[in-house]
């Protein structure tokens, strides 16, 4: 993948205020330049690409690649930290909804005091220390999943999700238990065996060698690689929250608008995993769904940006989804 302007410039060691004084470019120029690239003047990239070293092609190459990506829009505004947008209603959201499917007992407004102010408000009834430590461990966890979007999808990065996830918990205190390595005991989903300890390594890099050889990923693709996952069950726990996290980050990474199992579609969700050699669409139709919804959360916080054509032409819909209509 190339570089974005922004890293090409950073590559350089520059600085955009730099960079204008050496092209002889008003900052204020530039400035909008490499934030609305497609925008960018002739001689304001004839200036630029030579004083980048790069011939215009090359240099249109990357103003191609600078085209914002909803993966550009949650990393900038992750690194930006500030509050009330998409990446911070993403994160809350995400992190409530994959942990109350596993049984947390947070609500939805204790995941977000949360994750804004690292506390929680007096509660009526008891607050279950796992439960805050692993919604914690979520926010890193999805931190990580964006920090490291460009690196394929392999063993150490999945198992990384897992040692994040279960870092400090009640679990963790357990030798036999493993954090961030797989099962050392046998264990079962929905009272459907799973692949025994001994096997997991070997058909976890089957699973990930027989998902990196399809020439691309889609929808269908990256539904039918969280299935095997989940059917494989590699970790003693948390499984569903390390596999729900890859397909947030496969979506995303591969341009498929991504999207969050909800807790109310819980019995349909597992419905779905549990019938899908027999009826793959109950469990397809449901993330078409989550993907509606998701995109309604996108669009409500992006669809006045400047980008919003740039960044929904970047996505790839799902078969009952019509592209034109979200434009």
């Amino acid at each position: 993948m190339l570089m974005n302007l922004k890293d090409l410039i950073s590559s350089k060691n520059l600085s955009i205020l730099a960079l204008s004084k050496l092209c002889a470019i008003p900052y204020a120029t530039l400035y909008e330049s490499i934030k609305q690239p497609k925008k960018m003047s002739y001689e304001t990239m004839r200036k630029l690409s030579s004083h980048l070293g790069l011939s215009l092609n090359q240099m249109a190459h990357h103003i191609e690649d600078s085209r914002p990506t909803l993966a550009s829009v949650l990393i900038e505004q992750m690194n930006a930290k500030l509050k009330g947008n998409l990446y911070h209603h993403t994160q809350i959201h995400f992190a409530y909804n994959t942990n109350r499917i596993e049984g947390s007992r947070l609500t939805e407004d204790q995941t977000r005091l949360l994750f804004e102010t690292n506390a929680i408000l007096p509660s009526e009834t008891s607050l279950n220390t796992d439960d805050l430590v692993e919604t914690a461990n979520t926010f890193a966890m999805f931190d990580w999943m964006l920090k490291t979007l460009d690196e394929p999808l392999n063993e150490p990065l999945i198992k990384t999700f897992h040692q994040m996830l279960k870092t400090s918990t009640s679990d963790a205190r357990f030798d036999w238990f493993a954090v961030g390595e797989y099962k050392l005991l046998s264990n079962e989903v929905g009272g459907r065996p799973t692949t025994k300890p001994k096997q997991v390594e070997r058909e976890m890099r089957a699973l990930l060698s027989a998902y990196h050889s399809q020439p691309s990923h889609d929808f269908d693709s990256i539904t039918e690689f969280h299935v095997r996952f989940e059917r494989i069950h590699p970790f003693q726990d948390g499984n569903g929250r390390v596999g729900r996290i890859v397909l947030f980050r496969e979506c995303l990474k591969h341009g498929v608008l991504p999207f969050i199992v909800e807790d109310d579609v819980k019995p349909y969700y597992y419905r779905g995993l549990s019938e899908y050699d027999r009826e793959p669409n109950y469990l397809l139709d449901t993330f078409r769904s989550m993907q509606d919804r998701y995109f309604a959360v996108v669009k409500q916080f992006l669809e006045e940006s400047y980008a919003w054509n740039d960044i929904i032409s970047s996505l790839n819909f799902s078969n009952s989804h019509d592209k034109s209509e979200k434009q």
